[in-house]
């Protein structure tokens, strides 16, 4: 039977290269030094049915117990519906439907802004 790599949890971000510097050093800190799964997908959380088999993955594979959620400001994926109660909608929408199959993760919800202000939603 193959061995169970566990780690700290896993991060999902929107693949776009302007956040990507300021996302990899919040989450050296906030999540320690390669010890978290990552997805970066176009929108973020854009396509909840794809980012829930990302999660899925890692909580079968790595026994994940805290999960990342990250959206950002003037992001393309979103055009021009990305308003940010768009974003804070979609992020507690996904956030939900991932606490009821998944309900022994930690999730945190954040909204990115242009100035790399990390802002928690609730």
């Amino acid at each position: 039977m193959a061995h169970k790599h566990i780690c700290s949890g896993l991060v999902v971000t929107c693949i776009d290269f302007r956040f990507q510097k300021i996302i990899e050093d919040w989450m050296q800190i906030y999540m320690g030094e390669g010890k978290y799964d990552r997805v970066a997908w176009a929108g973020g959380i854009f396509d909840s049915v794809g980012v829930i088999k990302q999660v899925d993955i890692s909580v079968r594979l790595h026994d994940i117990k805290k999960l990342i959620l990250m959206n950002h400001e003037d992001c393309g994926a979103y055009g021009k519906s990305g308003t940010h109660a768009r974003h804070c909608a979609d992020l507690k929408e996904v956030k939900k439907k991932i606490a009821q199959l998944h309900p022994q993760l930690k999730v945190e919800t954040y909204f990115i802004h242009l100035d790399g202000v990390f802002e928690k939603i609730e």
